[in-house]
């Protein structure tokens, strides 16, 4: 279904001493297909995407039938029944601890050009925007949009948090930037406090951008999110969502499987609107850490800004990764509702490219084929 074809590249030094001592470089390329090695099993393959630092590993073949009358209910099931194959292609040795992965599934809305599953190294996220501005480019350039148009190409992808529509810039036959209007997005609650082990009384804010994420200035741990030891912000991450899941019920009106926190995110602290980037870091799930700025991660900020009026309709940030100095915009374009929470629907817009494709194989003797990760 995808042909891997590799170009492999052999490189020859000839130093030919010659009048002027001058050195000679030969260059020998060839091509060769390489063939899989003999195995049992289902061949995996994956085409490898990165937005803003953060991978996304997209699932293109041999998984087998999703079962499910909705992308939500299909996200259970690859938990309950799929879980191994998540592990296989996220942990070692074929994946990392902060791999991030994309499993395309058929949508029960007529509107949506596919549906998609989230995973990572814990499970199965709700919603990730890093991953909707790579899929936007993919969607395109693997024509699963029949029709594309200049200057932009729409793309309905149906998130397990609810139908997200990118903007995906097309010229000439070649994709380009991408951009996404959120689901609706609201502040759940302001000024909460929370007891944190090793650092006591901590106050932060809780916002949803398809995900619910803890929001605190890093400086409260006198750390800076760009300049401390990724370790350290890791511990400290940690240690607020820890407490905020034993000590605050989160809900959301559509969905109680919509209602967790998936992470914290440290901020620099400047939340009031300004033309320079502010930057962030976000630690998810099993202590992740997201490379990029954090799509959803965005999402939610520009709501909670909105929510406390710091920021106004229409007015675009930058957010800047603290990890890897990449950046996004965002902006709040309208005001909606989500049950009673007055939201917002926000624009996020970033860049995705390519790294590579594979195929991955599971040999019967290999005590570690099922996945190993490093804590």
């Amino acid at each position: 279904m995808w042909p891997l074809v590799f170009r492999m590249l052999y490189v020859h030094y000839c130093s030919q001493a010659s009048e002027g001592f001058t050195d000679h470089l030969e260059l020998h390329i060839s091509e060769m297909e390489l063939q899989l090695p003999p195995h049992e099993g289902v061949e995996l393959s994956v085409v490898d995407m990165h937005t803003g630092g953060e991978p996304l590993r997209i699932i293109v073949a041999g998984y087998p039938e999703v079962r499910g009358d909705s992308v939500l209910s299909k996200r259970r099931y690859a938990r309950e029944h799929l879980d191994h194959l998540r592990k296989v292609l996220m942990f070692e040795p074929r994946g990392h601890y902060d791999m991030y992965g994309a499993l395309i599934v058929d949508s029960e809305t007529p509107e949506a050009d596919l549906g998609v599953l989230f995973m990572h190294n814990e499970g199965y996220s709700t919603m990730c925007g890093h991953a909707v501005i790579a899929l936007g480019r993919f969607a395109v350039d693997y024509k699963l949009v029949k029709e594309p148009r200049s200057p932009e190409t729409q793309v309905n992808i149906h998130c397990p948090c609810g139908l997200v529509k990118a903007f995906v810039e097309y010229s000439a036959g070649r994709t380009g930037a991408v951009r996404f209007l959120s689901v609706p997005a609201f502040a759940f609650a302001t000024d909460v406090t929370v007891t944190v082990e090793g650092f006591g009384e901590v106050t932060v804010d809780i916002s949803y951008g398809g995900a619910f994420y803890a929001f605190v200035d890093a400086q409260r741990f006198g750390l800076d999110v760009k300049e401390s030891r990724t370790r350290d912000l890791v511990d400290a991450a940690t240690a607020v969502t820890r407490a905020i899941k034993s000590q605050v019920k989160l809900h959301h009106p559509v969905s109680d499987d919509l209602a967790f926190l998936y992470g914290t995110i440290l901020t620099d602290g400047r939340d009031q609107f300004s033309p320079e980037p502010t930057a962030n870091i976000c630690v998810f799930a099993e202590a992740q850490v997201d490379r990029s700025p954090t799509g959803s991660g965005v999402t939610a900020r520009v709501a909670l800004q909105y929510h406390k009026g710091l920021i106004q309709l229409n007015q675009t940030r930058t957010f800047q990764s603290g990890a890897t100095g990449s950046q996004f915009t965002g902006r709040a374009v309208e005001e909606t509702r989500c049950g009673d929470f007055r939201a917002v629907v926000v624009e996020v817009a970033g860049r995705a490219f390519y790294t590579g494709v594979s195929r991955f194989v599971q040999e019967p003797r290999d005590e570690l084929t099922h996945g190993f990760l490093l804590k």
